[in-house]
C-alpha cells in the first residue's frame, strides 16, 4: 500500500452512515480524562459505552440489510476482476495482477519494502499484519522468522533485520497457494470490502466503488486529511453524496479533486495519471457502472479491457 497517513490501527471505523465515526484508546466511550472516584461514575461511563456500542451494532445491522438489497456492483466477480486489473495497471504496470504475488522491492517512497498484489509495505503496518495472520494459520512458513524484524521496522523505511534474505523468502513463499490466498484475503479485509461497502452506502455505482477502493489502497484507511476517510470528508464539503440527494458525477469529481491534491502533498511532481487519465476518463465517459470496453492510460502506458 503506497499511502499517506497514519498507521492502520490508529483509527478504526465503528459505524458508517452520513458520517464516519472512529474510536481509538483515547476517545473510546469508556475512557475518561478525569479519574473515576465513585462506583456511580464508573457505572455511568460503562452504561454510556454499552449504549454507544449498541447503537453502532444496530446501525451496522441496518446497513447490512440496505446493502443486501443493492446490486453487487464491484463485488460481482467480473467487476472485481476488472478492479484488480485497473489497480494493477497503476501498482505493477500490468493487467495480469496475479503475477504480482511475488513482487517485492523498495521503490524509495519512504515506506520500506513494497510487496504483493496490493503493495503491502513493511513501513505501513499492513505487511506485518499480513505475515502475522498468515503465520497464525501456517506457523512453519518461510516468512515467520522475520516477524521480530518486521515489528521493529514497522512505521519506518528501515531494512534492518530483513536484509539480505527477506526478499528471497517473500518470492519463495509466493509460490505457496496458501500465501497467495492470504494476500487475497487481507486485500479484501482491509481495502476492498470496506471501500465497496461504504461506497454503496454513499449511493455510488461500480465506478465510485472502484474510486474508493483505489484511494483506500494508495492513501490508506486512516482518518487524517490525506488518508481515505479524510479525503471522503473533505469531498463531502464540496459536493453532496448521492445518498443525500447529490449528483453522483459531481461528488466523484469533487472526490478526485481532493484526492489529487492529497497526492501532491507527498511530492509536487507526483504522477497522478491513475486519477487523470484513468478514473477521471471513465467519469467523463459516463461509465458509472464501469461498463466495458474501457481504455485508460497510467504512467504513459495505455490499457484496454473489452
Amino acid at each position: 500500500m503506497r499511502r499517506i497517513g497514519v498507521p492502520l490501527l490508529a483509527a478504526v471505523p465503528v459505524a458508517i452512515a452520513a458520517g464516519i465515526f472512529f474510536l481509538s484508546p483515547s476517545d473510546s466511550p469508556d475512557s475518561s480524562e478525569e479519574p473515576d472516584t465513585t462506583s456511580q461514575s464508573r457505572s455511568a461511563v460503562g452504561e454510556d459505552g454499552e449504549a454507544a456500542r449498541g447503537r453502532a451494532e444496530e446501525k451496522r445491522s441496518a446497513d447490512d440489510k440496505a446493502i443486501a438489497a443493492l446490486p453487487p456492483g464491484l463485488a460481482a466477480p467480473a467487476k472485481k476482476e476488472l478492479a484488480q486489473q485497473i489497480v494493477a495497471s497503476a501498482e505493477n504496470s500490468t493487467l495480469d495482477w496475479r503475477t504480482a504475488y511475488a513482487y517485492i522491492e523498495d521503490i524509495g517512497d519512504g515506506q520500506g519494502y513494497t510487496a504483493g498484489i496490493i503493495g503491502f509495505c513493511t513501513g505501513t503496518h499492513d505487511l506485518l499484519t499480513l505475515v502475522e495472520r498468515y503465520t497464525k494459520d501456517h506457523p512453519d512458513n518461510g516468512l515467520a522468522r522475520y516477524l521480530p524484524a518486521l515489528r521493529e521496522v514497522d512505521g519506518t523505511d528501515s531494512h534492518e533485520g530483513l536484509d539480505p534474505g527477506f526478499t528471497a523468502a517473500w518470492k519463495a513463499e509466493a509460490k505457496v497457494e496458501a500465501f497467495r490466498e492470504a494476500q487475497d484475503a487481507e486485500r479484501d479485509r482491509v481495502y476492498f470490502d470496506p471501500a465497496v461497502r461504504l461506497a454503496k452506502l454513499d449511493g455510488l455505482g461500480a465506478l465510485g466503488q472502484f474510486i474508493y477502493y483505489d484511494a483506500m489502497v494508495f492513501h490508506g484507511p486512516g482518518a487524517n486529511a490525506t488518508s481515505f476517510y479524510g479525503l471522503r470528508e473533505n469531498a463531502r464539503k464540496k459536493a453532496a453524496l448521492p445518498s443525500e440527494g447529490g449528483s453522483e458525477t459531481a461528488y466523484l469529481n469533487a472526490f478526485l479533486d481532493v484526492r489529487k491534491a492529497a497526492m501532491r502533498t507527498r511530492r509536487a511532481d507526483i504522477d497522478t495519471t491513475r486519477v487523470d487519465t484513468a478514473q477521471r476518463r471513465f467519469l467523463r465517459e459516463g461509465k458509472l457502472e464501469l461498463e466495458t470496453p474501457l481504455t485508460w492510460a497510467v504512467y504513459g502506458e495505455t490499457y484496454q479491457v473489452s
